[in-house]
């Protein structure tokens, strides 16, 4: 049972001191470093949260010849001051707050952490409402335990309060000291913006601002066809791409908080948006598509890695969209290539090898990439399944070990990278895609592993991905738990193996200290499985929202344990997690946002279990008429809910063809 207030991420070494520090109205924050402008940034962050959280106003200074007795604060670097460049050391006595680190970017992670002990009040007041057992399902993962913060001791009880002084002014904070460093020196998150979702730049930069308040140090938006090319104007013309200009405007928003905007653009497979048109076909590998192991596709997918004409697309692509970042990271994908060797590039498959001419190509990529003073990343997936290739890929590479179940091999897949010397990240996701939901359980089982495995053969990243298969349907708010989790565990692995999610999220996403905003996240997540059946990377209830009457009658026999108690069940279970929604006391601008994503999200819920019902019936020959009829009507609800909050967050681009998908199950209770 910890002592510990939660943090998020929860840092390595933590002990509490004796007595506490008072927040004097008069104090300043002094900058102790020979570049005292690279702290500004940090300093003004802390002289922020300190006006919201207490109402004082500390001032900002350079250099230690002030009167000792003004200092209320110190940031300091000294080389070497700390065992790893990103690291911190932060102490508080009655004197006064200290945070020394080697560089700017550990003194900016230990103002992060400072700032969640400046507004940590109000955790106990959400433990005691999980004390009562209202929406908890895990077994295992609440590491505090029910009402542990209620039982900090007397120095942390002046961080917490009822919840009804929450807006008090804070006049203290505990002694204390935290020596605190990452278990991954590169910790990201993928945003997918290339499958109908692209967000708006208010959407994004809220979300670098979060992220970088979890210490993520990585960002990449996964593109195909949704930047601005001046040279290939008809690729993203209905598409609301990201411009140069607005690409340049994040990159340095993002450098000033010391996360890395990573540029990312497939560029093998996953090229249907380019090979659809016209000027592109002839490049595809399969032009008019063609039998694959994942079925049958009539409309083209990569670049054939035979013909010239891709390479020298390659090269344009990349000409105009690398100077507008200034990492030297590329992330050029080359994942799911499941088309080559089937028509064009088909005797040259037969005659080297599909590896071999799948290798051919990645290294021609990767010469234009060096060429430009980039490292490349590519996914792993397709070179994994040649191992006897990988030693020949380049060690000035970064192999990206992708996979998305708890179950995920990133054991044996990382040993097979590190005995080569390849250096990889090791790549989970959010599990929020193809689910509205999330997948609670199964997305923190393969957020784990994937930690576990990252560690313990090396990998130099991790790399929490964010898809948006098939219309991005999920709200951005249900991939806070994911983010969160993954932020926690790539920073201090053993520290946060069993933190409290939970309540993490409902205090550093949500701003509800009341617990929850996190609490239904996280119980949302899980309920598909009161259904009894699994789907790899989705869940029933969504799969019934996909398919149509006829799709399911075809391949019900794919969905083993699939019955209508199932289905009520789970709608029950949406209806249990959603009755504790009026308790929120979100602190967030968007608040009311969030509540409607979180309802409508519950709602397409409800109604993929009800559609579950409906479908089974007819198919059994009983169909249920009056049902029918009001799923019409619900589901016309749903598409125009989904439309006002579609366009809070996301651009237009992309909307009709993601709502198209609703419009195709609302149309099948018609027919």
């Amino acid at each position: 049972m910890s002592n510990r207030p939660i943090l998020l991420p929860a840092p390595r070494q933590m002990s509490l001191g004796n007595g506490t520090m008072a927040l004097r109205e008069q104090g300043l924050i002094v900058l102790d470093s020979p570049d005292a402008g690279a702290l500004l940034f940090s300093a003004r962050r802390l002289q922020e949260a300190l006006v919201h959280q207490t109402g004082i106003r500390w001032e900002i200074v350079a250099g230690n010849a002030v009167p000792h007795n003004q200092i209320t604060a110190t940031l300091s670097v000294v080389e070497g001051g700390t065992r790893h460049p990103q690291g911190y050391e932060l102490t508080i006595t009655p004197e006064g707050i200290h945070a020394v680190a080697g560089t700017p970017v550990g003194v900016f992670y230990a103002v992060c952490t400072l700032i969640q002990l400046l507004g940590i009040r109000g955790q106990e007041a959400g433990d005691r409402g999980q004390e009562t057992g209202v929406g908890s399902q895990e077994t295992g993962d609440r590491g505090q335990g029910a009402g542990a913060m209620s039982r900090q001791t007397a120095a942390l009880s002046t961080l917490t309060s009822p919840v009804s002084d929450l807006h008090s002014p804070l006049s203290s904070l505990p002694a204390l000291r935290i020596s605190d460093w990452p278990d991954f020196p590169n910790r990201g998150v993928m945003l997918d913006v290339s499958r109908n979702r692209v967000p708006t730049m208010q959407t994004l930069l809220e979300l670098v601002d979060l992220l970088a308040s979890w210490k993520i140090n990585q960002l990449q938006l996964y593109t195909e066809h949704t930047f601005a090319y001046r040279n290939h104007p008809e690729v993203w013309a209905d598409a609301s791409p990201m411009t140069g200009e607005e690409i340049l405007a994040l990159d340095v928003y993002c450098r000033e908080r010391f996360i890395e905007l990573v540029p990312n653009q497939n560029s093998y497979g996953h090229m249907t948006r380019w090979l659809t048109h016209d000027r592109y076909r002839p490049l595809a590998d399969a032009p008019d598509g063609c039998d694959t192991r994942w079925g049958h596709y009539d409309y083209p997918l990569s670049l054939c890695p035979v013909d010239p004409g891709s390479i020298e697309l390659v090269r344009s692509i990349f000409d105009e969209l690398l100077p507008h970042f200034s990492s030297r990271q590329f992330n050029i994908g080359g994942d799911e290539t499941i088309d080559l060797g089937l028509v064009r590039s088909k005797a040259a498959v037969e005659q080297r090898g599909a590896g071999r001419v799948y290798l051919d190509f990645l290294l021609q990529i990767y010469r234009e990439v060096k060429a430009r003073g980039r490292t490349m990343q590519f996914w792993g997936d397709i070179i994994m399944e040649h191992p006897e290739l990988v030693p020949e890929v380049p060690r000035d590479t970064i192999a990206l070990e992708w996979g998305y179940q708890p179950d995920h091999p990133f054991d044996e897949h990382g040993a097979i990278f590190a005995a080569s010397g390849v250096p990889f990240y090791v790549c989970p996701g959010t599990g929020t895609w193809n689910t509205i939901a999330g997948r609670t359980a199964s997305a923190l089982g393969n957020l784990r592993n994937a930690a576990d495995n990252g560690l313990k053969h090396g990998a130099v990243g991790y790399l929490i991905t964010d898809w948006g298969d098939a219309g991005h349907w999920q709200p951005l708010p249900v991939s806070y738990l994911g983010f969160a989790c993954g932020a926690a565990l790539s920073w201090a692995c053993d520290a946060n193996r069993d933190i409290d999610i939970a309540q993490a999220i409902s205090v550093y996403a949500f701003d509800d200290p009341t617990g929850t905003l996190g609490r239904i996240a996280y119980d949302l997540g899980n309920a598909y499985l009161k259904t009894g059946v699994e789907v790899h990377n989705s869940t029933i209830m969504v799969r019934m929202l996909q398919a149509t009457y006829e799709q399911f009658a075809a391949n019900r026999n794919r969905y083993p344990g699939l019955n209508a108690e199932g289905l009520i069940a789970a709608e029950a279970e949406v209806d249990r997690v959603m009755a504790r929604y009026g308790e929120a006391k979100s602190g967030r601008s968007d608040a009311d946002l969030i509540r409607r994503e979180f309802a409508w999200a519950a709602d397409m819920l409800r109604h993929g279990s009800r559609r579950g019902v409906w479908m089974l019936g007819k198919q059994d020959g009983h169909e249920d008429a009056a049902l029918r009829a009001e799923l019409v009507a619900d589901a016309e609800r749903l598409i125009a809910e989904y439309g006002a909050l579609w366009h809070a967050r996301s651009r237009p681009g992309g909307f009709q063809e993601s709502v198209g998908r609703m419009e195709k199950m609302r149309r099948d209770y018609l027919s």
